[in-house]
This record gives structure tokens, sequence and C-alpha cells, in this order.
């Protein structure tokens, strides 16, 4: 079943997958895709050209702005910054040039990371509290610092992999890990 909270705001033409939340004093736009199972916390804003898959979870004070997709599994901690105008300016409006940004299947998104436009991120990346990305981010990457510098690789469950040709993470994940990617191993 889904929930949307009293104070919410759900704009007609929204699309809301079946067992989504909405919480308290957020706000859906009229052409907004959310997938089934999601969570927006309190003070969640979703743009109009704005996709979501399932399971998504989006903590409290985000807004995801037009042109972003969210794909199944993403997580955006608490005052995630998303961003789509790359040069912005309040007296020449730039509305034709959002750039699409595409966070890609299982990828945690840190408290108050900053996300700028026009790039990917890998799936099952890990972007750290407070980093700030630029550019396109690899799969299971770990990024941290301003700008982000990758500073590892991540497990599909979110612990830190060792480098080695075989890497056996304890959730029982297999990778083989080395400076340039992580790729798992299908044994």
């Amino acid at each position: 079943m889904t929930f949307i909270h009293e104070t919410a705001l759900v704009d007609t033409g929204a699309q809301i997958g079946y067992g989504s939340t909405i919480w308290h004093w957020s706000h859906v736009c009229s052409g907004a895709v959310i997938g089934e199972n999601c969570s927006l916390g309190q003070n969640v804003f979703i743009a109009n050209d704005v996709k979501i898959g399932d399971n998504v979870k989006i903590q409290n004070n985000v807004s995801v702005y037009d042109s972003v997709i969210l794909e199944d599994d993403v997580f955006c901690g608490p005052s995630t910054v998303f961003t789509n105008v790359f040069n912005p300016r309040s007296a020449f409006p730039r509305k034709n040039e959002y750039r699409k940004t595409i966070v890609r299947h299982g990828a945690t998104l840190g408290a108050n990371s900053t996300i700028v436009c026009g790039v990917v991120i890998g799936a099952h990346a890990f972007i750290g509290a407070g980093a700030v990305i630029t550019r396109d981010v690899k799969p299971h990457a770990l990024m941290v610092g301003v700008p982000a510098k990758q500073q590892g690789w991540m497990c599909k469950c979110g612990l830190k992999l060792n480098l080695g040709a075989m890497v056996k993470c304890p959730c029982g994940m297999i990778y083989s890990v080395s400076e340039q990617a992580c790729i798992e191993d299908f044994v």
C-alpha cells in the first residue's frame, strides 16, 4: 500500500509505485515517476523530469531536480544536493541547457554530498559524506573529498574491498579488484 503523509503535496499526474511512502512536507511534481517500495523522507522535492526506480531511499531535505535518473536500490543520504545546470545565472535562464545525471543501480550518495549535473555514477558506487562529484564515477568506486577522488572500491553490501586478483567480501561476494576496476566474479 502506498502512503502519502497529509502534509505532502503530490501533483496530479505524478506516478507513485505501490508500497512507496512520501513523508512530511514533501512535494512530487506532476511529471515525476517513482517506482515501487521507495521512501521519500521529510522535505523532499521531486521535479517533473525525474525518474526513480524501485526500492530507492531518499532521506530528509533532498531536492531531485529535472533531468535526474535514480535507478533501483539507490540511497540518497540526508541533504544530498543535485544540480541540473552547469553554470547557472539568474539573469540568463538556461532551462534548455539541463544536463542529465544518472545514478546507477545500488549506488549510495552520502549525507551532504553534491552531484554536479551531467555525470553518471556507476552501479554500487559509494559517495562519501560531503563529497563533491564533478565527473563520472566507476562502478563500485569509493569517492571522498572536494572535489571527490577515488579512495578504493566497495562491495555491493557496502564494505570496502582490498586489492587482489580474487577478493572475497565477508558477505560472500567475490571480486577481481585492481587499481583500474572492480569486477564481480561469477564463480
